[in-house]
C-alpha cells in the first residue's frame, strides 16, 4: 500500500530522516517507536503528505504523492486519510457531531448523509449521549474518541496516530489501544501509529525501531 525509498529531511542543518526505505503493507497495524528526536513524527508526516521530503519518493495505494499539485494532494488528505494526535485539536465552540463532521464539509458529501454517518460513528464508539456536548463537557477519552470518529468520517483506507493515547491517562489509554486494534480488524484499516508505548507498539502487526532519522 505504501512505499517510501531513500527519504532524506533535514531543517537547516538538522537531518532528520536519511535515507528511509519502508514498505507497508495494506490492512497492515504498525508502530513506530524510538527516543524524541528519532524522526518518528517527521516520517508519520510525510506519510500522511502533511510534509514533503528534501529528496526520495513516496507511493500510496500505486499513486506517486509528490507528484500530485496542492489542490489534489488537499483532496486526498481529506478522503483517503484519517488523523489521530496526541491532542486532539476539537474547535472547541463545536459540539462533538459538528467536529465530527468538518471533514465531510470539505469533501462535499450530502449534509443528511454525513450527520448519519457521525451519529452511526459517535453510536459506535460509545458516544450516543455526547453527540451534542462541547468538548469541554467530554473526558479526555471521550474528546480523543471524537477525534478518532472524525478521522473515520470519510471512510479513509489509512489511518495515521501520532502518540493518541500520550495525553490518556492509563484506563482511557488501554480503552484508545482496543478501540484502534477493533477498527484494524473490522473494517480493515491500515493503521500506522507512533508510540512511546510499550505494550500499544508491541501489540502491533510490526513493530519498527527508528533512532537518529534511520529505521534500525
Amino acid at each position: 500500500m505504501i512505499e517510501l525509498l531513500n527519504i532524506n529531511k533535514s531543517y537547516g542543518r538538522l537531518k532528520v530522516l536519511s535515507d528511509i526505505n519502508l514498505s507497508i503493507r495494506d490492512n497492515e497495524f504498525l508502530s513506530i517507536v524510538g527516543p524524541s528526536g528519532a524522526g518518528k513524527t517527521t516520517l508519520l508526516q510525510i506519510i500522511g503528505t502533511l510534509d514533503k521530503p528534501d529528496s526520495g519518493a513516496v507511493s500510496i495505494q500505486g499513486q506517486d504523492i509528490l507528484a500530485f499539485s496542492d489542490r489534489k494532494l488537499s483532496q486526498f488528505r481529506n478522503q483517503d486519510i484519517g488523523f489521530v494526535f496526541q491532542f486532539h485539536h476539537l474547535l472547541p465552540e463545536f459540539t462533538a457531531i459538528e467536529n465530527v463532521l468538518i471533514p465531510t464539509m470539505i469533501a462535499a458529501v450530502k449534509p443528511s448523509v454525513a450527520h448519519a454517518k457521525a451519529v452511526e460513528m459517535l453510536t459506535f464508539l460509545g458516544l450516543s449521549e455526547r453527540l451534542y456536548h462541547k468538548p469541554h463537557q467530554l473526558s479526555g477519552g471521550e474528546q480523543q474518541r471524537v477525534a478518532v470518529a472524525r478521522a473515520l468520517i470519510n471512510d479513509p483506507k489509512l489511518i495515521l496516530a501520532d502518540e493518541p493515547s500520550g495525553n490518556l491517562d492509563s484506563q482511557n489509554a488501554n480503552e484508545l489501544h482496543q478501540l484502534l486494534f477493533q477498527l484494524h480488524k473490522e473494517f480493515n484499516k491500515t493503521i500506522i501509529v507512533v508510540t512511546h508505548n510499550e505494550q500499544l507498539a508491541s501489540l502491533a502487526d510490526r513493530k519498527i525501531t527508528m533512532r537518529d532519522g534511520q529505521i534500525l
